[in-house]
């Protein structure tokens, strides 16, 4: 039988804090705008909110590159505000998740400034060497950046050379370093003291590199020498030491691990001595492209299956699933995996399609009234499309595919459904000025359509994907035996539009979920004979509607089948 935790049966919202809601009128989000919208979070079913970073940040990378850790960013607020919206959140029954950036700092972080200056005890907090080459002035390795360019960034104060898997202004932290790990774990007692429930902790599986820091493999365009720091040499021991920081307060923990397969998965998550509760993978992220989102391929429901099928099954009884469909960086899913002609229909039977996997289920901020992509190659004649962008990655794959020889037109189409910022426009409360989120203008553009999309409209609308998504979460608790912990059984692996599986309890009791996943007409013969005999239809996404002798766009249900 599957241990049952807390953890395992949340709905946790996600709020990346610039775009969620502004409460003070300078056109960035805040917390006074989290506070304001408290009881809506609480509405929607949720468990708890996970917060993409608050800490003090000059906003390179909004927010993942951090200056002070035990601080809020002024443009959010102040530490007693974030105190204030904890005990609010605790108040409704919702716990908090912070944002754990420890395998970088920005580096106008203190401890950087004092590394450049090799101050003691700070010397060698990042990871440093000396330049290779005639007067050392070629980097210390080939390694590239995530953000594409090279790893390394000379420091003419210091003479040498700095690490950083991400943005240069994002230095990496040498956690081979013991003080370093001491000091990250006084900023993970800090906010537990405080009262926050638990880590989400980012590219958490870099944070041991190779000894020697070897040359990665040559014909790596982009994240090349990734095989020498990702699920590097000690990462399990740091991990564990780390882990036994939230021993002591029950603490929840989930670690975002880029290139996760399920069998690297449980090298982390499973077992009494498991460092994580759970990994946000990537694989089922990957459905309409290869690997990074920019190199586009038809939406293929098969590989998606194909990646539930394995993750599902080999964590069962063992490990444990983190589902998501949406975060601050993955595209909206309605334009990649849906469709924006069917945007409530498709939403609803994506919504039906991950909620009811064995996991806890995460909801990023304006999911659930069916948020699009907006088009960045639809921009005013005579001006530059590229003003309309601010994800630094952005730029940096920009100018990566330019040296492949793609066209303008071509990246801009693919960032409609590939570039970051398309998850990070203002969230649309409303059909007025700016949909809601603020009285200025906002830091970033809204998305044209908020006029018809927005929590305001449906809210009123009985038949919106916001009440919708109340409906499945709701029901994923009433069910939790077979939705939450019960066994993975998946039918017509091969068919392409249909996704087709049960989900069977301890008991005997199951879940069975049928939806055609297309805008395709699927004869119902295909599907009829896994609907058991006087199953008890709970869900659809077409009300008052039975199927017919084809599907119709989208089309799907749950039925629950109690114990015989």
């Amino acid at each position: 039988m599957e241990e049952r935790k807390w953890f395992k049966e949340m709905s946790m919202y996600q709020i990346w804090p610039r775009s969620f809601k502004d409460g003070n009128g300078d056109g960035i989000g805040d917390l006074k705008g989290v506070m304001s919208k408290l009881d809506y979070i609480k509405s929607l079913g949720v468990d708890a909110i996970w917060f993409s970073p608050l800490y003090v940040s000059p906003q390179a990378d909004y927010g993942y590159d951090i200056a002070d850790y035990c601080d809020i960013n002024p443009e959010y607020g102040t530490l007693d505000e974030f105190k204030e919206v904890l005990k609010a959140a605790h108040e409704r029954g919702m716990k908090v998740i912070m944002d754990l950036v420890i395998n970088h700092t920005s580096d106008q972080h203190e401890w950087f400034k004092k590394s450049v200056k090799r101050e003691e005890p700070f010397t060698d907090f990042y990871i440093w060497r000396d330049g290779k080459g005639k007067n050392g002035k070629k980097p210390p390795n080939n390694w590239m950046s995530t953000f594409p360019g090279s790893a390394w960034e000379y420091v003419p104060e210091r003479g040498q050379y700095y690490l950083h898997l991400y943005a240069k202004e994002q230095p990496d932290l040498n956690h081979d370093n013991p003080t370093v790990r001491e000091y990250i774990k006084k900023v993970m007692r800090f906010w537990l003291d405080m009262g926050v429930d638990g880590f989400r902790e980012d590219v958490i599986t870099q944070i041991s590199k190779a000894e020697g820091l070897p040359n990665g493999f040559p014909l790596m365009p982009a994240s090349r020498g990734m095989e020498h720091y990702n699920n590097g040499p000690h990462i399990h021991e740091y991990l564990k030491e780390y882990r036994q920081v939230l021993k002591d307060y029950d603490a929840f923990q989930v670690g975002e691990a880029p290139l996760l397969t399920p069998e690297k998965a449980l090298t982390y998550v499973e077992g009494d001595d498991k460092e994580l509760d759970m990994c946000i993978g990537f694989q089922h992220m990957e459905a309409d492209c290869i690997l990074i989102g920019w190199v586009k391929t038809p939406f293929s429901l098969k590989k998606l299956k194909k990646v539930y099928d394995k993750w599902q099954t080999m964590l069962y009884h063992k490990g444990w699933n983190a589902n998501y469909l949406e975060n601050h960086d993955q595209p909206r899913t309605i334009s990649r995996y849906g469709s924006e002609k069917y945007r409530v229909e498709s939403g609803k039977a994506l919504a039906i399609m991950y909620s009811f996997l064995s996991g806890t289920q995460f909801v990023y901020q304006g999911q659930e009234i069916g948020m699009t992509c907006p088009y960045f190659d639809k921009y005013p004649e005579g001006t530059d499309p590229w003003a309309q962008f601010e994800d630094v990655s952005t730029f940096c794959v920009r100018d990566l595919m330019r040296k492949f020889g793609f066209s303008q037109k071509h990246i801009l189409k693919v960032a409609h459904t590939a570039a970051r910022d398309c998850a990070r426009t203002p969230v649309q409360w409303t059909a007025g000025e700016n949909a809601g989120f603020s009285e200025a203008k906002p830091w970033y553009a809204v998305n044209p359509n908020y006029t018809e999309v927005n929590v305001e409209a449906a809210e009123k609308d009985e038949g919106s994907l916001l009440h919708f998504y109340r409906k499945v979460i709701a029901l994923r608790k009433q069910y939790k035996d077979a939705a939450v912990y019960g066994r993975f059984e998946l039918h017509l692996k091969n068919d392409p539009h249909l996704f087709v599986y049960d989900k069977i309890a301890d008991d005997g009791s199951k879940l069975t979920v049928v939806l055609n996943v297309s805008d395709k007409a699927v004869p119902c013969k295909k599907f009829a004979k896994y609907i058991p005999e006087g199953a008890q239809e709970i869900l659809s996404v077409y009300d008052n509607a039975s199927f017919a002798a084809v599907t119709k766009p989208y089309e799907g249900k749950v039925y629950y089948t109690p114990t015989k």
